[in-house]
């Protein structure tokens, strides 16, 4: 089966690694098929084994080789398709979507934070088969209230999050 692992806070905030050094990584676990998608974390691999182990197996050999706690979120190729072909929003020049990816079911817990927020105009969120679809003018993604709760430490193991451009990206090459 195809995957890609969404790693967490690959290439900001001081975690700095490229990206050929990390897909060495995986195929040292005997990943087949293994490349990268940008800068920031974003592998695709070919495994026969159970997503509860590769999740494991991976986070561990990361960080131990890159000596930092490593936090990634798999999905497979159908997965990734369904997030693509599910997304809400319009295509707007003046607005960024992003996707929260995760493993278990956080979407409704930042759905009651995204609510909470003082939100602008200018943002909205939805969710869509258990998945967080986050709009937020450009420019505005790091000023905003919604923006600075995903940045939160205490989420770093539940999710992390891409820009929709990202996963259109990531799909087109695992597919």
């Amino acid at each position: 089966m195809k995957y890609c692992a969404f790693l967490r806070g690959v290439n900001v905030k001081g975690t700095s690694m490229k990206m050929a050094e990390v897909c060495l990584v995986f195929e040292k676990l005997g990943l087949l098929q293994v490349s990268s998608v940008l800068a920031t974390g974003n592998i695709i691999f070919s495994s026969d084994l159970n997503d509860e182990f590769l999740k494991q197996h991976i986070e561990k050999a990361m960080s131990e080789n890159f000596n930092y706690e490593c936090f990634l979120f798999l999905k497979n190729e159908k997965e990734v398709d369904s997030i693509c072909r599910n997304n809400p929003f319009l295509e707007d020049k003046n607005y960024h979507t992003y996707v929260i990816v995760a493993n278990g079911s956080i979407e409704n817990t930042l759905w009651d934070e995204f609510n909470k927020s003082e939100n602008t105009r200018d943002e909205d969120a939805k969710i869509v088969n258990d998945v967080l679809y986050w709009k937020v003018k450009k420019g505005n993604t790091l000023d905003s209230q919604f923006g600075k709760i995903l940045a939160k430490k205490k989420f770093k193991d539940q999710f992390t999050s891409r820009n929709f451009n990202t996963i259109e990206k990531v799909f087109t090459k695992i597919r």
